[in-house]
């Protein structure tokens, strides 16, 4: 089988144009993928594996085959899928070629570099009023903070920085690791210098080279009108400081909204039972009421009014969107005196004549 034809790509093809080809076909036909061809896919990576290295190739134009058993493609029973990369100028080009292998797994090769900031979850506890009328929250929590004496660089900025020697300053380093389909050479983030490059000259002694010691932080949070049990606050960059200048975590604010004795709350609206006197009712008097936050409400109950419907009172939920819905417990006198019975028993002539 012809290499050149099987990636699509002609025989004075660049490396960079063969490894865009095997880049994509193998993204393609990866048996892993949804429409993969496995047999497609071994003859795929065999012949990338020999026409991306330089010697392999040279013996591939002169003979038609190599003679180092280099080629033992995908999946071969009882062998090992050794990939030579011997024909990358550079770790970025080596980078690449594993991208694109890992593509076709669904799986992305990661650089670690300096830890990121854990996120911190505070839960912070309000009345319903204060759910209602808003709140300003006062936190102090205890986390890792940038260190003081470094200003979170982890050394002295004063002493510098220099080359790690580890991986030549490039940051990554490639180890050998087997895996279901062979054995690979991966490329990961160098753990002498955590994919930076350099090395501090000097180290803080404070904080022992994170860039970060135990503290406290403090932080103001607006408890805005209306919100609801449960919900949750974001404030970014306020959680546990990152390694060296790494990005901080966030800080996220539960919001625990406890009930209350008088009222009950259902999304917007504000629920609650009061009981009034027969006699407003009947006189058509001013009936009083304080709302959840304290304010005065006085409204009355309309002629016709059925006691046991609910009464709504517009704007007095939540917010201004919401209601109030009050049940009537109509109180009625326990003793009646002959003429107050006298004055009732005539009412009742009244309305059976209306």
């Amino acid at each position: 089988m012809d290499y050149y034809t099987i990636l699509g790509v002609p025989k004075n093809a660049s490396t960079e144009e063969i490894k865009k080809a095997y880049r994509s076909l193998a993204h393609k036909y990866h048996p892993d993928k949804p429409g993969g061809d496995e047999k497609k896919f071994k003859e795929i990576s065999e012949a990338y594996q020999t026409l991306s290295d330089a010697e392999k190739r040279e013996q591939y134009d002169r003979f038609g085959r190599v003679f180092d058993g280099g080629n033992s493609g995908y999946g071969s029973p009882g062998m090992n899928w050794d990939i030579n990369f011997g024909g990358f100028d550079n770790m970025g080009d080596l980078g690449d070629v594993f991208e694109a292998f890992f593509e076709g797994l669904g799986v992305k090769p990661k650089r670690k570099v300096y830890r990121r900031g854990a996120d911190l979850e505070i839960p912070v506890t309000v009345s319903l009023e204060e759910a209602k009328l808003g709140k300003t929250v006062n936190l102090d929590y205890k986390t890792m903070i940038s260190c003081l004496s470094c200003g979170g660089f982890g050394y002295s900025t004063k002493e510098g920085l220099k080359k790690c020697e580890y991986c030549g300053g490039r940051g990554e380093v490639r180890e050998s690791k087997n895996t279901f389909f062979g054995n690979f050479i991966q490329v990961v983030a160098c753990k002498n210098c955590h994919g930076a490059g350099q090395i501090p000259n000097k180290a803080c002694d404070a904080c022992s080279g994170k860039g970060r010691i135990s503290g406290a932080k403090s932080a103001k949070v607006e408890i805005r009108p209306g919100i609801e049990d449960g919900q949750i606050i974001k404030i970014k960059g306020i959680g546990e400081a990152g390694e060296s200048q790494s990005e901080p975590g966030d800080l996220y604010i539960r919001v625990k909204v406890l009930p209350h004795a008088k009222f009950e709350r259902r999304g917007i609206d504000l629920y609650a039972a009061l009981e009034v006197n027969i006699l407003d009712v009947l006189l058509g008097n001013k009936i009083e009421f304080s709302a959840l936050g304290g304010d005065k409400i006085d409204f009355k109950v309309p002629a016709g009014h059925n006691l046991a419907a609910e009464f709504r009172i517009k704007g007095e939920g939540m917010d201004k969107s919401g209601d109030l819905i009050l049940r009537l417990n109509v109180k009625t006198p326990k003793n009646l005196g002959p003429k107050a019975k006298k004055l009732l028993e005539e009412l009742e002539k009244t309305l059976k004549e209306e």
